[in-house]
């Protein structure tokens, strides 16, 4: 078995892997029973080639803690009534978030990636109304027509993309999303958004591996959020992913002293290192 990425859908068992090793901690800050499973020994080995892989665990883990605090408050307070998961992956918070029978949930995956979660789960109940949909994201005429679907009939419609954006490049990222802004139903994005300087320390890191396995890191705007207002979203609330590591307690090591040295430097330059790395909610414009 491979210990290697060989294709962006493996990232999935990775991520999963992360999800599991939270999940286990006695403090967790949620719980996927499903996690440990879903990656598998293949995880377990990505994992394990991967340069400080297990140290490199917090921000996979803040940003899912987010992305769930950020998913519930939608449907709680502004009344979403379907989500829709694009580049699902192995996430599963159909089955382990307290969600409403009546909410519609649609999982789109490439089409192995689906079938490999539904065989694994298929003795397993999602809280809601699950559909999943095995497409490529990037076959612009079934996005589409599959957009269409989901976004007339319904009223309000979040959009999930969690660690997708990544690994497009700036036109595919603009014309997805176009696309998003043409149902009026999609009313809010979800996404995480690097940054320049932070591509270049993941270069460092878990870039090598990735494009090895043609999944190189491809999109992180010097215009953050802005690259988006053309293409009909706007911020509507960011987290600092160093923020919101801090909150969690789920951190690097020594970030108590990157935190005192921040504080040094000019206010332009500590935004500047806020805004690295983020778990942003966009709306149409």
């Amino acid at each position: 078995m491979s210990t290697a990425i060989e294709h962006v859908s493996d990232t999935a068992r990775w991520v999963a892997l992360y999800r599991a090793m939270e999940s286990e901690r006695p403090d967790a800050l949620f719980r996927d029973p499903y996690a440990r499973t879903l990656a598998g020994e293949r995880g377990e080995r990505i994992l394990a080639s991967m340069r400080k892989g297990r140290a490199w665990a917090w921000p996979m883990i803040v940003r899912t803690a987010v992305m769930d605090e950020l998913i519930l408050r939608a449907i709680e307070r502004d009344g979403v009534e379907a989500v829709l998961n694009l580049a699902a992956g192995l996430d599963t918070r159909p089955y382990r978030l307290p969600l409403s029978p009546s909410l519609r949930w649609v999982e789109v995956d490439f089409p192995d990636v689906i079938a490999y979660k539904q065989a694994q789960l298929a003795d397993e109940r999602p809280a809601c109304a699950l559909e999943q949909v095995g497409i490529d994201l990037t076959d612009v005429a079934r996005r589409r027509a599959l957009f269409d679907r989901i976004g007339w009939p319904a009223r309000r419609v979040l959009v999930v993309s969690e660690g997708l954006l990544i690994y497009l490049t700036p036109e595919a990222v603009a014309s997805l999303a176009a696309d998003l802004a043409i149902p009026p139903s999609f009313r809010w994005w979800l996404i995480d958004l690097a940054s320049p300087r932070l591509l270049k320390m993941m270069e460092r890191t878990w870039g090598r591996a990735v494009a090895q396995g043609n999944a190189p890191f491809r999109f992180a705007p010097a215009e953050g959020t802005r690259v988006f207002e053309p293409h009909g979203w706007r911020e509507a609330e960011f987290r600092s992913m160093w923020e919101e590591s801090l909150r969690l307690q789920r951190t690097m090591p020594l970030a108590w002293l990157w935190n005192l040295v921040g504080k040094l430097y000019p206010k332009s330059k500590r935004e500047e290192f806020r805004r690295m790395s983020g778990i942003v909610l966009l709306e149409r414009t």
